[in-house]
C-alpha cells in the first residue's frame, strides 16, 4: 500500500510540476519585454516545450479518470495558447478539458482567451460565463470587462456594454481589493466610458487617475508596462505633462517594444514648441494689434466675459473668453491641433482643441470659448523649465470661430488610445 501511495504522490507531483511550468510561461510572456522580440518568442518556444514534456511525463494510467484527463488537456492547452496567435490545438485541448469537468474554471478562462484570437467574441463571452456560473472569479471578470469594452466598438448600443464593463471591472475589485490587475482593469474600464459617453464627465478621468494609482501599489504590477503607458497617455490628455513624461519613459524602459519613447519625444516637441511661440520675439509685433481688436467684440450676455488671467483653475461655468490666435501647433495625428492666442490684454495662452479639426481655426481667427477649463503648467524637465497657461475646448460646440459656430464637418469625436494585452 505504501508503494502505491508513493506512486501517486508522485504522480500527483508531475502534474503540479508542469501546472508550476504552465504559470512560469505565462510570467514570462506577461512580465518579460526584451528589446528584440525574437529573444522573448524563443524562451517561450523552449520552455513551452519542456512544460509539455513534464506533462508527458505523466503515466497514461494517471491520465483515464475524467477529472485527471480534464487536468491534462487543460495544462497542454494552456501551455500551447502562451503564444500571441491562435492555435487550433490549444482550442481542441481546452474544450475536451471543460467537457471532461465542466467545474474547471480556469479552463474556461483559457479557453475563452484562445478563442478571442480569432475574435469570435460572442464563443469568448460564453466561455467567460459558463467561467462565472461556478463561482465569482476576479480574472474572469477583468477578461470579460475587456472583452465587453472591444464589443463595444461599433456597437449601436456602446455606452451601455462599456457601463457592463465597468460594473464587471468593479466587481473584480470587491473581489480582491489589493489585487493591482483588478484595478489597473477598473482604470482602462473608466477611461473608455468617459469617452464613449461624450467626453464631458471629468470625474472619469479622475477615477481611472486614481484606479491606475492603486493598481502600482500592487509590486506585481511593477513589471506591467501598459499600466505606466495608459496612466501617462491619461495624465497627457489631462496635461499633466510632467507625470506624463515620467510615466512614459517608465513604460519605454519596461517595454522597448511599445511606442513609449516616441510618446515622450511628441510631448517634448509639443512643449518646446510652445515655449519658443510663446516666447519669441514674433509674438510681441502681433500682439498689440491683435488684442486691441478684440476690445470690439460683443460676447453673449448670458456668460461672464473675462481674460485668460482671471480664469480660476478647472472648469469655468458661465464664462467665455475671446482671443485672437497667434500660431498653430499640430503635433501628430494622436492629439489635439494646438494654438497660441492672446486676449484683449495682450495675455498669452495655450488652447488646445479637442473635437475640433486642424483646419477649422486658423492663425489670425478670433476664437469665442464658452466655459473654459483652464490648466496651469509649471514643471522642470531636464534642466528645461516650461510655464504657461491652458485653456482648453473640450467639444467643437464651446468654440465660435469669426463669431460663427463650427459646422458639423469640423467637429470630430475625442479619441484615446489604450494599451492593454490580456493576461
Amino acid at each position: 500500500m505504501s508503494s502505491a501511495i508513493s506512486e501517486n504522490a508522485a504522480e500527483d507531483d508531475l502534474f503540479s510540476k508542469a501546472s508550476e511550468a504552465a504559470d512560469e510561461l505565462y510570467k514570462i510572456r506577461e512580465r518579460f519585454y526584451p528589446a528584440n522580440p525574437d529573444e522573448k518568442a524563443s524562451i517561450l518556444e523552449s520552455k513551452s516545450e519542456l512544460a509539455l514534456q513534464l506533462l508527458d511525463a505523466i503515466p497514461h494510467e494517471r491520465r483515464k479518470l475524467p477529472i485527471q484527463r480534464a487536468t491534462y488537456e487543460y495544462l497542454r492547452g494552456k501551455i500551447l495558447d502562451v503564444f500571441p496567435d491562435y492555435r487550433k490545438e490549444a482550442e481542441e485541448h481546452l474544450s475536451k478539458a471543460v467537457k471532461l469537468n465542466p467545474s474547471l474554471v480556469d479552463a474556461w478562462l483559457c479557453l475563452g482567451n484562445c478563442i478571442w484570437k480569432k475574435r469570435d467574441f460572442s464563443s469568448v463571452k460564453n466561455c467567460f460565463v459558463f467561467g462565472l456560473s461556478k463561482g465569482p472569479n476576479k480574472r474572469i471578470l477583468c477578461q470579460l470587462s475587456m472583452l465587453e469594452r472591444e464589443m463595444a466598438q461599433g456597437a449601436e448600443d456602446v455606452a451601455e456594454i462599456v457601463e457592463e464593463s465597468v460594473k464587471h471591472a468593479k466587481e473584480a475589485i470587491t473581489l480582491d481589493v489589493k489585487d493591482g490587475y483588478s484595478w489597473y482593469n477598473l482604470g482602462n474600464a473608466y477611461y473608455t466610458s468617459f469617452f464613449v459617453t461624450g467626453a464631458w464627465d471629468h470625474r472619469k478621468l479622475l477615477q481611472s487617475l486614481k484606479a491606475y494609482q492603486n493598481a502600482e501599489r500592487d509590486e506585481r504590477m511593477k513589471c506591467y508596462p501598459d499600466l505606466y503607458f495608459n496612466c501617462a497617455t491619461l495624465n497627457k490628455y489631462l496635461e499633466n505633462y510632467e507625470k506624463a513624461l515620467t510615466g512614459f519613459e517608465a513604460a519605454a524602459l519596461k517595454d522597448p517594444g511599445l511606442n513609449a519613447t516616441e510618446e515622450v519625444q511628441q510631448v517634448l516637441y509639443l512643449l518646446d514648441t510652445l515655449d519658443s511661440l510663446l516666447t519669441g520675439r514674433n509674438k510681441a509685433k502681433r500682439l498689440s494689434s491683435m488684442a486691441s481688436s478684440l476690445n470690439n467684440i460683443n460676447a453673449n450676455p448670458s456668460y461672464r466675459r473675462t481674460t485668460v488671467d482671471f480664469l480660476s483653475g478647472g472648469l469655468n461655468k458661465g464664462v467665455v473668453l475671446i482671443g485672437k490666435v497667434l500660431f498653430s501647433v499640430k503635433p501628430g495625428t494622436l492629439t489635439p491641433p494646438y494654438y497660441v492666442l492672446c486676449d484683449s490684454t495682450q495675455a498669452c495662452y495655450v488652447l488646445p482643441a479637442y473635437g475640433v479639426q486642424n483646419e477649422a481655426i486658423k492663425e489670425g481667427d478670433t476664437i469665442t470659448l464658452f466655459q473654459p477649463h483652464c490648466h496651469h503648467v509649471d514643471f522642470s524637465w531636464k534642466g528645461k523649465h516650461y510655464q504657461f497657461k491652458s485653456v482648453r475646448a473640450d467639444f467643437s460646440e464651446q468654440v465660435l470661430v469669426n463669431g460663427k459656430a463650427l459646422s458639423s464637418r469640423h467637429g470630430v469625436g475625442s479619441s484615446f488610445y489604450l494599451q492593454y494585452k490580456p493576461f
